[in-house]
């Protein structure tokens, strides 16, 4: 299955084969967010001890001024990969 829109990425990517590593993980969080919702908030809720919120918010943050279809395109293009596609 060739994957031509984010809406079809987003879908595929939770059927993938197997379940990515922590880091690749995180990119597909990232990018996910830059493409719905812009730039991460500067500020955050998360408690101190919140690792893996933290986490996230750093790979958002690094993101900061991509544009929404470039981060479509980038998630795309690694949903396919990830998939086989």
């Amino acid at each position: 299955m060739t994957i031509i829109s984010f809406a079809e990425a987003v879908a595929e990517s939770k059927k993938l084969p197997q379940k990515p590593d922590n880091e690749t993980l995180l990119r597909l969080y990232s990018l996910y967010k830059q493409a719905t919702e812009g730039n991460a908030p500067t500020e955050t809720a998360f408690g101190m001890f919140d690792f893996v919120a933290k986490a996230k918010h750093e790979a958002w943050l690094r993101l900061k001024d991509l544009s929404r279809p470039e981060a479509e395109a980038q998630y795309i293009a690694l949903v396919q990969t990830l998939s086989g596609n």
